[in-house]
């Protein structure tokens, strides 16, 4: 059983976000679930009902367990400097190309070994009371990092929805398959370095089952931005960003390992935890530094992102170089 405990960092959420902020985020809310409901939830590929059955909910974001107290990266940052190679192989072309993302509609397969199968919308897994704020470190393998204040829920909850069977014991992720408006994925494959559509990610299912482990519909203020990873997407923040597969469209239980993009492509550069590990460098580079992004300096990068107190008995026994 996983026993949710308070990170040794947290604070008080009037340390993290001063209280006008969230007088914004209250009537953003206001705005986006109340009167503007169609067209602000629009963006999670949210249909009529599900605006509907959501107006009149005056949600709060708060910082959730785990949140870090470190300075958040800016929304102009986070937004267009990040990877999202179904747009293009450049850090500015998820936003540059962000239109070409449809999100509307949206449905997400839950199959496999599980007892309660099924195709769902977003808002399905959207619960008014449930929602909340987890600012969580972000570290990519090439080197840079971010702070995000991400909006989302653990995933926990759509595997408890699912139930899955005994012999479930890892996750498989699969995001959308677009080549006639996502431009990234109308590269061959060795025009693309290697990398075979969709993208494909997987977790054992005790990392998915972590309450670190969420599934994201929004940041800052705001829902999910296309170049983000909309209208859904995995955030695993001990491990290295490329396992947080954005715009998800299946997920499925199974019982072996599942393959996943950038191990397919260059397994002695991704392997599949891929937990941050400053002692496992990449082929070409060092991991035993990062770049926060905003900041010149470089920083120590530290053993799980930080997050060891919570994940490193989930690895007990287990050689992290061998299973990098």
């Amino acid at each position: 059983m996983l026993i949710r405990t308070r990170h040794r960092s947290e604070c008080s959420h009037s340390e993290v976000t001063p209280r006008e902020v969230y007088a914004r985020r209250r009537e953003f809310l206001r705005t986006s679930i109340g009167l503007g409901a169609g067209l602000a939830l629009g963006g999670l590929g949210m249909s009529a009902p599900a605006a509907a059955a959501l107006r009149g909910y005056e949600l709060e974001f708060e910082p959730g367990d785990f949140s870090t107290d470190e300075s958040k990266t800016s929304l102009d940052e986070i937004t267009s400097y990040n990877n999202f190679f179904e747009m293009g192989p450049g850090k500015s072309d998820p936003k540059t190309y962000a239109d070409q993302l449809k999100t509307d509609p949206w449905t997400i397969t839950v199959d496999g070994l599980c007892d309660n199968p099924g195709e769902y919308a977003v808002e399905d897994f959207i619960n008014p009371w449930s929602l909340e704020e987890r600012i969580y470190r972000m570290r990519c393998v090439e080197g840079w990092s971010m702070v995000i204040p991400w909006i989302g829920f653990e995933l926990n909850r759509i595997i408890e929805k699912a139930k899955p069977g005994a012999g479930a014991r890892y996750v498989a992720f699969e995001s959308i398959y677009d080549p006639d408006n996502l431009r990234g994925q109308r590269r061959r494959p060795r025009a693309s370095g290697g990398l075979e559509w969709p993208y494909t990610e997987g977790l054992r299912l005790d990392e998915a089952m972590h309450p670190l482990t969420i599934l994201s519909v929004g940041l800052y203020e705001e829902v999910l931005p296309n170049q983000n990873g909309a209208p859904i997407r995995l955030v695993v923040p001990w491990k290295y960003g490329f396992k947080s597969i954005k715009s998800i469209q299946h997920i499925r239980f199974v019982e072996e390992e599942p393959p996943t993009l950038w191990n397919q492509a260059q397994p002695d550069e991704y392997g599949f935890y891929s937990n941050v590990n400053p002692d496992v460098d990449h082929p070409r580079w060092s991991q035993r530094t990062e770049r926060r992004i905003g900041e010149f300096r470089r920083r120590r990068t530290e053993m799980f992102n930080g997050y060891g107190d919570e994940v490193a008995s989930l690895y007990d026994g287990m050689d992290l170089r061998e299973h990098f």
